[in-house]
């Protein structure tokens, strides 16, 4: 099993590497090390064996962990919880409202997401366990939850990538727990000194107006730090989200475009890769660097999600936002 340390981003919260897709620095688990031991995202059941091998190098036993919070119920965030949880005995799941019955019954879940993956979902995302109700807490919107004498999170709702999705704000480090709200954060790439940030638009509820608002909801936080479901932690919250708002626009323009052609959304993906190719070149990133793994399937997932977006507006006669 590939595996690596443990990364330490402070005094208190550590990120472990799920490898999802087998792919190092694609999702993670948060680890906070307060009073009540906090994990926050799981990733896919694959991911599990990762998240208890970095658990042990950092000395906590599985039976201390008392809450394991999910952003939402997309499988690369949440599909292992149930098999996390099956090892920890005296925790909680933390959810938002709109996903609990998706996690006590995941079926709807699966059924989605084998439609998009075919053969490839059992290696991706088997098994996928179900979750007590008993075993679960839903947050709304403003809610908190004490961890720590001196640390209280809070919970905001923040919709666009999906409507059951929440932020995880963390006082002590002025921090956001974004899960896919605020995009994907490329290490491969900050490690070259190319800090790159684009947004995720994935299937079945992206919607690009609440996206801007859930965005503009974040930058008044004026936070220090934006954790990543992927991938690890920004410390210049500004210009990550001002690079998603313009890549946004962008991609919208070029499937407003695509969309009027017909083309479907493997061709979008391209375009959408293409357009990307032409910054990244200019910041002196070669086309065959490693980071393209990582971005061609999430142009091919992003491209889905907008071509549903512009059927579902063409079907109820709206004008694309």
């Amino acid at each position: 099993m590939q595996t690596k340390d443990p990364i330490r981003l402070d005094d208190r919260i550590y990120l472990i590497d799920g490898f999802d897709f087998n792919i190092p620095y694609r999702t993670g688990a948060y680890v906070l090390d307060e009073e009540q031991l906090t994990i926050i995202e799981t990733g896919p059941s694959p991911s599990i064996k990762h998240i208890k091998a970095g658990l042990e190098k950092l000395g906590f036993l599985l039976d201390a962990v008392k809450y394991i919070i999910v952003t939402h119920v997309h499988l690369d965030h949440a599909g292992g919880a149930g098999l996390l949880l099956k090892s920890c005995p005296n925790a909680t799941v933390v959810i938002h409202p709109r996903g609990k019955r998706h996690l006590a019954d995941p079926r709807k879940l699966a059924a989605g997401a084998r439609a998009v993956y075919g053969d490839s979902f059992s290696d991706l995302y088997d098994p996928i366990v179900p979750i007590p109700e008993e075993r679960m807490i839903e947050k709304e919107d403003g809610d908190t939850l004490a961890i720590g004498k001196n640390c209280t999170l809070q919970f905001l709702h923040t919709p666009g990538h999906a409507r059951h999705h929440f932020s995880i704000y963390d006082p002590m480090s002025n921090g956001l727990f974004t899960g896919d709200t605020t995009g994907v954060r490329y290490q491969l790439l900050e490690d070259q000194g190319v800090p790159f940030f684009l947004p995720s638009t994935s299937p079945n509820q992206f919607d690009p107006n609440e996206l801007r608002q859930s965005w503009e909801r974040i930058e008044k936080l004026q936070l220090d730090r934006i954790y990543y479901g992927h991938f690890g932690m920004t410390e210049q919250p500004n210009e990550a989200l001002q690079q998603v708002f313009t890549w946004l626009n962008t991609f919208m323009e070029i499937a407003e475009n695509a969309y009027a052609e017909g083309v479907g959304y493997d061709k979008l993906a391209e375009r959408m890769l293409e357009a990307i190719r032409v910054e990244l070149r200019a910041k002196g990133i070669p086309d065959d660097h490693e980071t393209y793994i990582i971005l061609n399937v999430d142009m091919q997932i992003c491209a889905l999600g907008i071509i549903d977006y512009f059927q579902k507006q063409e079907k109820n006669k709206q004008p694309v936002r």
